[in-house]
Order: C-alpha cells, then structure tokens, then sequence
C-alpha cells in the first residue's frame, strides 16, 4: 500500500474546546501578528444578540465581553484608530432582507430586526464615541459586505483589522474571512466574541486560528495598544 501524505476526515472523541485548546498550544503555529496600524470592528454588539433577558436570540459566553471591546476600542480611539461598530438591520417591510431573511417570519427573525427597534439598537452597555466611533448598518453576515469598511481602512492606512462580537460562527467569522481576502492581518481576541453553544464557537475559533486570523486573548491587543 502507498504510503498516504493526506488526512481522511478525523473521527474521536474530543470536543470542539478540546481541539481548540490543542491547536492553541502549539508553540510552532506561525502568526500574522501585527502590523503598523489597527482598526477594532466591533460586530453586532446590539440588543437582538446581547440582552439574554429581552430577546431569544441574544446570547453571552465570556459575562465580560462588552468589557473588554469597550477597553480595547478606547485604547485605540485615544490613539486615532479607527473605531467602527456594525449592527444588522431592515426596512419594516424587510424588502430589504434578501434571501436570508427567507427561512422564517416570526417576530424573532432576522428579517424582523428593523431600523429603529430595541433589537436594532446597539447594547447601552457599548461606549460609543458618536462623535468619533463610525457606525454601519449591514444586511449581510460581513461587515465589509456593502458597507463603506473597506475604503474607510484604505484611508486611514489600516493594516491590522481587531474583529469582536457576534456571532463566533457567523458574522464574525465572514468579516475575518473578508479581512484576510482583503489582505489585511486579521485578530479575533478570544474573549470579546460569542456564540450560542460551545461547540459552533470553537469550533470556529478554531479554524479562524488555522487559516483566517489570530485568536488572542484581549490582553494582547491591551498590551500592544498601550505601547504605541
């Protein structure tokens, strides 16, 4: 039998953290790291995803997160980095919804998050600078997809794009897909995104950290932010 340089789909028994943890102990995984100048893109962080006590479809896995974004995008404020919050959002006939908006209709659907409601409003937890910070509405899971991100970055000579929010699985991960398409070094800090359940957010993690991004814990966005 010829000996076999590929991988056939693995089968075990460990977890999604379990994986995780593995690939994040190896010492010899090479990184992006990063570049000259930064952006924090702080994704969905809004009332639809975030207040477990009003809405089905929020969620919370690190109890500090909302924390740790409003720190790291202080940070970089205070040193005239950009600062971009996105939020999802529809006209009240959510003509505007396209086909992700076709899988259900109840009042806790996507296609129901419309301009203007509680669960279109970002979290009053989130320190917004309105008079600094750039806020999008988006429609899509990237917050690069039909937004003004991408010329935004090119202006302020970005070369380094920090994601967070949620979720994990979903539009944080496409905006850090979007990134690395786009050529930028790309950085999710582990405890600044959420998911529903562990397992979709390690998962994701996970692969974010193999091919699309670094997974570091917030301390080192802090710590390179405050040497600068």
């Amino acid at each position: 039998m010829t000996d076999m340089l590929g991988t056939r789909m693995v089968a075990d028994d460990r977890t999604a953290r379990q994986i995780f943890e593995e690939v994040m102990s190896n010492p010899a995984r090479a990184k992006f790291g990063f570049g000259e100048r930064l952006a924090i893109v702080n994704v969905d962080i809004q009332n639809a995803y975030t207040r477990l006590d009003e809405f089905k479809t929020a969620y919370e896995t690190d109890p500090r997160q909302i924390d740790h974004v409003n720190h790291i995008s202080r940070l970089a404020r205070n040193r005239g980095m950009p600062v971009i919050w996105t939020r999802v959002g529809y006209h009240g006939t959510a003509a505007d919804a396209g086909v992700w908006g076709t899988r259900s209709d109840t009042p806790d659907s996507l296609q129901n998050i419309i301009y203007g409601s509680r669960r279109h409003a970002f979290d009053d937890r989130c320190k917004i600078d309105a008079a600094v910070d750039l806020v999008y509405d988006k429609r899509m899971p990237s917050a690069f997809f039909e937004t003004p991100l991408q010329s935004l970055l090119v202006w302020h000579k970005v070369d380094t794009v920090v994601i967070t929010g949620g979720s994990t699985s979903g539009c944080v991960r496409a905006t850090a897909v979007d990134s690395l398409s786009r050529g930028y070094r790309t950085i999710v800090p582990l405890e600044t995104c959420a998911d529903k359940h562990e397992s979709y957010h390690f998962a994701n993690l996970t692969d974010l950290q193999l091919k699309y991004a670094d997974v570091e814990p917030v301390q080192t966005v802090v710590d390179w932010l405050e040497a600068r």
